[in-house]
C-alpha cells in the first residue's frame, strides 16, 4: 500500500457530481451497498417536518463539509432541516452560548473532559433510556464508549450524556514494506513478537526503530502516546482510569513501570536512530523520515493515523497494530481520540438526532468519503475509499479495550505541561521515578 490513506479529495471529486443526481444527496438513495435499510426504517419512524435542528463543534472547512453531506440524509428523512456551525475555538463558544441558555441543540465535543464539566453543571441532558445498552451490543469494545460517555449530573448520580461518533486510532506501527520485504521480517502479532524482531534487527545490523519528541512548544507530547499505550498493555483499563482521575498517582509503581516500559524502546542506543541522545531533539514529523531511506535508517515508527501528512511525497508504507502483551491477557486495547456528541438544547429533533446516528447509513456516508473511522460493528467496511482506513477500521473493531489519550483528559497544567516536559527529562537521562514525583507533586499543588 503506498500511502494510499490520504485519497478522499479525489473521492470527493469523483462524488460531487453524484450529488447533483440526486439534490443535495451525495449518494443516491437505493444505490450502492449503502444500508438502506436502516435510513428508510429511520425515516418511518420520524416525521419532523418543519422542525429545525441546530449543531455546533469543531469542524471546520473540508470536515463541516462532510458532516453536511450526513445530516442531508437526517433531513431527507424527517423534514428537519439542519444547520451545523463550525468553530476554531467550540470550547470556549460552547460555555458562553449554555450560560447564556442560548446552547444549539447537539454539541460535538472534540474530548470527554469539557463534556463532563458541562454535565455536572447541568448543561447537558442525558440520552434516552436504553442508549447504554444499544452502545454495548452495537460497538465494539462497547463498555469503553458507554464509560466514556458516562458522567456524574450535577446530583453527583453518574448518567449517559455522551455518543461517540468520528474515532481516531493512535496505536500504530508505521514501516516501508519494501524494507520488511527485503530484510524478510515479518508482522508481529503480540508485543513479545515486536520485541523479538527488535532484537533480531539490532543483530542484523540495522536500527529498529524512529522516535522523536520534538514539537516546539509541545515538545514531549509524542512519548505520553507511547506511555499510555503501555499503560493499556500493563495494566488493566480501570487502573488507567484511575490514573487518569490521578485516583492513582503519578509515582505509582504501575505508572513508573509504563513509562520505563518505553524507556527500554527510547533510551537504548541500540534501538533508535541517531541513539538515544537524539530522541529528545528530533522533530516528530522528521522522525519518520529514516523509514525510507536506502538503506533504512530505521524500520518502525509508532505514531497516529495522521503521520503519513509527513512522510515524503511517494513514501512506500504501511502500518500494523502496536501489539499488546500475550502474557498479560488484557485483550487487544487501542489507544485514541474521537468526538462524541451530546444534546446541549433539549428537543424531539435532537432525540431523533441521536437515534439517527445509530444508523450504519449515518456513518457509511461520511466513511465513503474520507478522514472517518467507527467503532459501529453494523457497517459495510467495504465502503471505505482506500484500504488503509479498513485496515485502520477493523484494528478500531476489533479492539476489546478503547481509551482515550490520557494526556488530554488530564488538568492541562499536568496532561499538556508538566507529563510533556517530564517525558524530556525522562528520555534524556532523569529516573522514571523522580520524574512521576514531580509530575504527582505539580497536580497536588493545583487540587
Amino acid at each position: 500500500m503506498k500511502n494510499s490513506f490520504y485519497t478522499g479529495a479525489a473521492l470527493l471529486a469523483l462524488t460531487a457530481g453524484m450529488a447533483q443526481a440526486d439534490g443535495h444527496l451525495i449518494f443516491p438513495i437505493g444505490e450502492g451497498d449503502f444500508n438502506w435499510d436502516s435510513f428508510e426504517a429511520f425515516a418511518e419512524a420520524h416525521d419532523l417536518s418543519g422542525q429545525t435542528l441546530t449543531m455546533t463543534g469543531p469542524w471546520t472547512g473540508l470536515d463541516a463539509e462532510l458532516v453536511e453531506s450526513v445530516a442531508a440524509y437526517f433531513e431527507e428523512a424527517t423534514g428537519a432541516t439542519v444547520q451545523y456551525s463550525g468553530s476554531d475555538s467550540f470550547e470556549q463558544d460552547i460555555v458562553i452560548a449554555a450560560q447564556a441558555r442560548s446552547a444549539p441543540n447537539i454539541a460535538v465535543f472534540p474530548q470527554p473532559g469539557l463534556a463532563a464539566d458541562m454535565a455536572a453543571r447541568g448543561f447537558l441532558t442525558p440520552l434516552a433510556d436504553g442508549t447504554s445498552d444499544w452502545v454495548r451490543e452495537n460497538y465494539a469494545a462497547g463498555q469503553s464508549w458507554v464509560d466514556l460517555g458516562t458522567y456524574a449530573n450535577p446530583d453527583g448520580a453518574d448518567e449517559l450524556f455522551g455518543f461517540f461518533y468520528k474515532v481516531d486510532v493512535k496505536s500504530l506501527v508505521w514501516y516501508s514494506p519494501e524494507a520488511f520485504d527485503e530484510a524478510g521480517y515479518d508482522i508481529p502479532e503480540t508485543m513479545e513478537d515486536l520485541r523479538a524482531l527488535t532484537d533480531q534487527i539490532v543483530a542484523d545490523g540495522g536500527t529498529p526503530w524512529c522516535i522523536g519528541l520534538g514539537s516546539g512548544a509541545a515538545t514531549g507530547w509524542p512519548a505520553t502516546d507511547w506511555v499510555e499505550d503501555m499503560m493499556l498493555r500493563t495494566q488493566p483499563p480501570e487502573v488507567y482510569d484511575a490514573w487518569v482521575a490521578n485516583e492513582i498517582p503519578f509515582n505509582d509503581e504501575r505508572v513508573v513501570a509504563a513509562i520505563e516500559e518505553f524507556g527500554s524502546f527510547a533510551r537504548n542506543d541500540d534501538y533508535v536512530n541517531g541513539g538515544a541522545a537524539a530522541v529528545a531533539s528530533t522533530d516528530f514529523r522528521d522522525s519518520p523520515g529514516g523509514l525510507f531511506s536506502f538503506p533504512p535508517e530505521c524500520y518502525m515508527h509508532r505514531q497516529a493515523s495522521f503521520i503519513p501528512t509527513f512522510f515524503p511525497e511517494g513514501a512506500d508504507s504501511d502500518f500494523f497494530y502496536f501489539p499488546a502483551y500475550e502474557g498479560q491477557d488484557l485483550g487487544q486495547p487501542v489507544l485514541g481520540a474521537g468526538t462524541l456528541m451530546a444534546i446541549t438544547g433539549d428537543s424531539p429533533a435532537a432525540h431523533a438526532w441521536i437515534e439517527f446516528v445509530k444508523t450504519p447509513i449515518a456513518h457509511e456516508v461520511w466513511m465513503a468519503q474520507t478522514g472517518f473511522l467507527t467503532p459501529h460493528d453494523g457497517v459495510n467496511t467495504e465502503l471505505f475509499g482506500t484500504d488503509a482506513a479498513r485496515q485502520m477500521n477493523d484494528i478500531l473493531l476489533n479492539a476489546t479495550t478503547f481509551r482515550f489519550d490520557a494526556s488530554d483528559l488530564m488538568p492541562g497544567e499536568i496532561g499538556q505541561g508538566v507529563f510533556w516536559s517530564g517525558m524530556v527529562d525522562y528520555t534524556t537521562g532523569a529516573d522514571a521515578a523522580d520524574v512521576a514525583t514531580m509530575i504527582q507533586e505539580r497536580w497536588d499543588s493545583i487540587q
